[in-house]
């Protein structure tokens, strides 16, 4: 690089060394890494609990209210296929020929399409004879003969057998993953606040489904369980630092929750970085099933990706971690730890508290001998200062 040649080399030596000496900024991942930034999730703790109250609470309500609009495969039904040149109309087409049809208990009427050449109608239990009109309907607009619609019934008992099987397998899935969190962290408490907030994730995704009513299918199952996976995995991220920052940590000056509070700091950036990844493709999936297709797996399988995982990074960040430093703050060996702490900070502020009142006795000393010089001698001022300090005694009597 070229420099000025009216600048002597003493001139350029100064100028990077002033250069050098300036402070370089360091991103917000750095500094939250370092606690030159950092944020106290696990003080406030009170705050996030009541907001997920009030969100589990609403959840609790709607479900209680609404319910959940279960799909043909839990309630039972009857499924048409049928082959059909697909056009921009077709579902509504095909929709309307049904409903025409004024069958009783049919309100919940499903049409989609299955790629492009099959059109697919789903309907509450029906008797032989409304079968039959169901296909004359249909064949009406997409053209060919009712003996080309395949029907399927699908009995109420096959979707309490598939719900109940799927109960069982959640449980069994959270007891496997607390017994897992407890033998890879040896902390039982870890997998207590783990399960809670696995538990939390599931109620808010299950009442959001029954707050905007789309229909419960196996793909929504599908997604409740990958939710499980992603909401788990952002808490054990959390936990393992936090076991890395804690590990002998009665030989250190910070509580547990301190300790947590910098961990969850440290993990943040990635974090929501690893939430934002994943929720944008699951963002686009959620609008094409929506409003590009209108219904379908898509739509079902999006909306459960897409809210779960949003609840599992904010469980993992506001609930998980501030739930386990307060349990574990309630230990006998982290009482005894902060009350050693708070021994010891109290020392402290008594050591700087005798160096302020020795400093203000000699400094009141010195103040009187300069505005009366003859009336202060040397002796007095030591005799001041000697009264206003704290005799070796005391102080020994303080240490122990």
């Amino acid at each position: 690089m070229a420099t000025d040649p009216s600048k002597t080399v003493q001139d350029v030596e100064v100028s990077e060394n002033h250069d050098a000496g300036k402070p370089k900024r360091s991103s917000i991942a750095h500094r939250l890494y370092t606690g030159q930034v950092a944020y106290e999730f696990v003080v406030k703790r009170k705050r996030w609990y009541t907001i997920s109250a009030i969100l589990l609470l609403i959840s609790v309500l709607a479900l209680g209210v609404r319910g959940l609009n279960m799909g043909i495969e839990f309630r039972g039904g009857v499924d048409f296929q049928a082959p059909a040149a697909i056009s921009a109309t077709t579902v509504s087409d095909v929709r309307g020929a049904v409903e025409a049809l004024k069958l009783v208990g049919q309100d919940d009427l499903s049409v989609t399409t299955i790629g492009d050449n099959q059109v697919r109608v789903q309907t509450q239990p029906l008797s032989p004879d409304d079968v039959t009109k169901v296909k004359q309907a249909i064949v009406s607009v997409v053209g060919g003969q009712p003996e080309d619609v395949a029907y399927a019934q699908i009995g109420a008992s096959w979707g309490q057998q598939i719900t109940t099987q799927a109960l069982i397998a959640l449980g069994v899935f959270l007891v496997l993953v607390m017994g897992l969190i407890w033998v890879y962290f040896r902390d039982f408490k870890m997998s207590i606040a783990a399960i809670i907030a696995l538990i939390h994730d599931l109620v808010i995704t299950i009442g959001v489904y029954a707050l905007v009513g789309f229909t419960v299918t196996p793909a929504t199952m599908i997604g409740v369980l990958t939710i499980l996976g992603y909401s788990l995995y952002d808490t054990v991220v959390v936990f393992d630092k936090i076991r890395e920052n804690t590990k002998d940590l009665t030989n250190t000056r910070f509580t547990y929750a301190q300790a947590a509070n910098t961990s969850l700091n440290q993990v943040l950036v990635r974090s929501l970085n690893t939430t934002i990844i994943g929720v944008l493709p699951v963002a686009a999936l959620l609008f094409t099933g929506w409003f590009v297709l209108g219904t379908g797996p898509l739509k079902d399988l999006g909306l459960a990706l897409f809210v779960g995982m949003i609840a599992g990074a904010y469980s993992s960040i506001f609930i998980a971690t501030p739930l386990l430093a307060q349990m574990r703050e309630a230990d006998p060996d982290m009482k005894e730890h902060r009350e050693r702490l708070n021994r010891r900070k109290a020392r402290g502020a008594e050591r700087i508290g005798a160096k302020k009142t020795v400093t203000v006795a000699v400094g009141s000393a010195e103040a009187a001998a300069t505005a009366t010089p003859g009336l202060v001698d040397a002796e007095k001022l030591a005799a001041i200062v000697d009264r206003k300090q704290p005799s070796k005694q005391s102080r020994s009597r303080r240490k122990h």
